[in-house]
């Protein structure tokens, strides 16, 4: 963006946000009688104005301290797992610990971002804090976060809509409290920046620079870390999370041309406080539930398109390829797969039969419910799992899935799209999951074709597209609408809404499409040795890679509209299948299939009778071993 252009936007955004908030202001006059209009002006309109120009500035300032200190501009209290980290916290101290709730939601909030915050620095200071490896690391662990928080939700009814609302960043005020004790906070915050400002400035050349001058940088980092974790964790404890704000205001004033750190602390500060202004005065004049979306919802709808419009900017890299070998140990065996298949055909019935249930009950009966589960379970684990080997070995990228690279996503949210536009039920949705996933994916390899298919870049797209989805969820929670619950409920893993239709068609799909996967071997082998090498053995790139892309699609689409966007087992069926010594193509496939099914079937399994007789959804399950997964294959990597 070019400087006039960013001044041409800022005053454009100036313009709008006092154009709108006159006019809510007048609405407000007119729509109720005079004193109530007053006491409405003084207690909620006011304090929610100020409110959104307090968190705005601190979410911006955070921003730049994050950006500044990381040497990365993607960085921010959402893409750093900051804000979910302090959001976690105070949701587990409300259902789990309500004591706790004596120490002050500021303190709890401290406490999760620190936690967030550790966990980050310990898995990315080998490496130097390289920027896409930090936000790789920080989206999983708030995807992480958001997983445990949606599962709080779900056990928790009598709390669903006020802790969801809460979560999703709603600058809704009843009182000056909260204004008072976020203005002293950012005006305290404000001072230290202020104080610091010459170091950074130096730090903003080099590490080197910094130590050549004298300057402590490990002290240094870690006084302006403090600073934004803390503002941060004071925002997200008073009106939930809010991103968008903390990337948006940084690269405005960036573009505007503004090189000094100085002017850059001010006007930063200043810009984030008008966009967020305007974003929730625009959600209070728009909203079809009178106001009542939250600012936050709206800004993560707007931080996923930004996102994608800064990872563009990044210096492309070279991907690291898929370590091969044929002496690769341990091998992979007949006598191992036999084994697999016979742990299928044993876990299966086994599910069926062990199980808690209620005294007297008709076991059964009991079946004609639970084996559409198991086999809906059994076939989407089978499906995402020939679609992560497909992806990966297609993008040469170990850290590839349907769910880390956004297809799943894609098919969700079309999903989503449509069961709102169209009322129509889930079962007759898969022509819409498929549009989804395979626009997901032409986007996918769209964008990454600008950064030569790294790998850290294609996962971070995915999340992004996964944020969107989650943002749209988040939004239709809130509207009030009956399939709300039931449309969560599904985007969580769950197999509750699978019925006898569902699960036989589910099962003829999967043995159409997991066959189809070992035909394409000759492709991916040739493929896997560089495009120029394939197209020199006479393999037509285009009609290969688009029948490649089709297959991974369709077979996504399939296991997404069974159990949800978030199983992973799209990331962890292929490794633990090349983990037991699979690597040949033809063996990866069979092992990881049936994996990902096992995984799917015993993640049902166990969701059924942990906490009978509440039930947690499958794909939630798996999540939780996944997250941490990645994480420590991310560890791995930089050592």
């Amino acid at each position: 963006m070019k400087p006039i252009s960013a001044f041409a936007f800022a005053g454009i955004c100036l313009i709008t946000a006092v154009v709108v908030t006159a006019g809510n202001y007048s609405t407000l006059l007119t729509r109720y009688p005079l004193p109530f209009a007053t006491l409405l002006l003084e207690q909620s309109f006011w304090p929610r104005i100020v409110i959104s120009l307090v968190c705005g500035a601190g979410l911006a300032l955070a921003g730049l301290l994050f950006q500044r200190v990381l040497q990365n501009p993607l960085a921010e209290p959402g893409t750093l797992g900051i804000a979910a980290g302090a959001n976690l916290s105070m949701s587990a101290a409300l259902v789990f610990a309500p004591n706790l709730l004596v120490m002050g939601l500021p303190l709890l909030a401290l406490i999760g971002s620190a936690i967030a915050i550790f966990i980050l620095v310990a898995l990315t200071a080998r490496q130097g804090f390289v920027p896409l490896s930090v936000i790789l690391v920080g989206m999983v662990i708030s995807l992480y976060g958001n997983s445990l928080n949606t599962l709080l939700v779900l056990f928790n009814h009598d709390y669903l809509s006020d802790l969801f609302s809460w979560q999703a960043g709603t600058l809704t005020q009843s009182g000056w409290r909260s204004s008072e004790l976020l203005s002293i906070t950012l005006i305290l915050a404000l001072l230290a920046a202020l104080l610091l400002r010459r170091p950074l400035t130096v730090m903003g050349l080099s590490d080197q620079h910094a130590n050549a001058l004298g300057m402590s940088v490990r002290q240094l980092r870690i006084m302006a870390l403090g600073v934004a974790i803390v503002l941060s964790a004071m925002i997200t404890s008073q009106v939930g999370m809010i991103s968008f704000i903390g990337l948006a205001a940084p690269a405005i004033i960036k573009a505007c041309g503004l090189r000094r750190f100085s002017q850059q602390l001010i006007a930063t500060v200043l810009a984030g406080a008008l966009l967020l202004l305007l974003v929730d005065q625009l959600a209070l004049r728009y909203s079809p539930a009178a106001g009542d979306i939250p600012a936050g919802a709206v800004t993560s709808l707007l931080g996923a398109p930004l996102i994608l419009i800064l990872l563009l900017r990044q210096r492309a890299v070279s991907p690291p390829q898929i370590p091969r070998g044929i002496s690769a140990q341990p091998t992979f065996t007949s006598l191992q797969l036999s084994m697999l298949l016979l742990l299928v055909l044993l876990v299966v019935p086994a599910s069926l039969w062990f199980n808690r249930e209620p005294s007297h009950a008709m076991t059964l009966h009991l079946l004609a419910w639970r084996w559409p589960r198991v086999i809906g379970a059994l076939c989407a684990g089978m499906m995402l799992a020939c679609a992560g080997v497909l992806i990966q070995r297609l993008t040469n990228n170990v850290m590839a899935s349907p769910e880390l690279t956004g297809i799943s996503s894609g098919a969700a949210l079309a999903i989503i799209l449509t069961t709102v536009l169209t009322h129509e039920p889930l079962a007759s949705l898969l022509p819409a999951a498929i549009a989804g996933s395979v626009i997901a994916m032409m986007l996918l390899f769209l964008f990454g074709a600008r950064s030569q298919f790294n790998p850290e870049k294609m996962v971070l797209i995915g999340l992004s597209f996964t944020s969107l989805a989650s943002s749209l969820t988040m939004i239709l929670m809130l509207s009030g609408d009956p399939r709300a619950l039931m449309l969560l409920n599904w985007s969580t893993g769950s197999t509750a809404n699978i019925d006898e239709e569902m699960a036989i068609g589910a099962l003829c799909i999967a043995a159409i499409l997991c066959p189809l996967a070992l035909l394409m071997q000759r492709w991916l082998m040739l493929l896997g040795l560089g495009q120029l090498t394939a197209q020199s053995m006479g393999i037509n790139l285009r009609r290969s890679n688009l029948l490649i892309l089709l297959l991974a699609s369709l077979l996504t689409a399939a296991g997404t509209l069974l159990v949800g966007p978030l199983s992973f087992i799209g990331l962890l069926a292929p490794q633990c299948a090349r983990s037991l010594g699979a690597h040949a193509l033809r063996q990866q496939l069979c092992a990881a299939a049936l994996l990902g099914g096992l995984l799917m079937v015993l993640a049902d399994w166990l969701g059924r009778n942990i906490s009978w007789p509440w039930p947690i959804s499958a794909g939630l399950l798996t999540a939780f071993i996944g997250a941490p997964w990645f994480l420590w294959q991310q560890r791995k990597r930089s050592n």
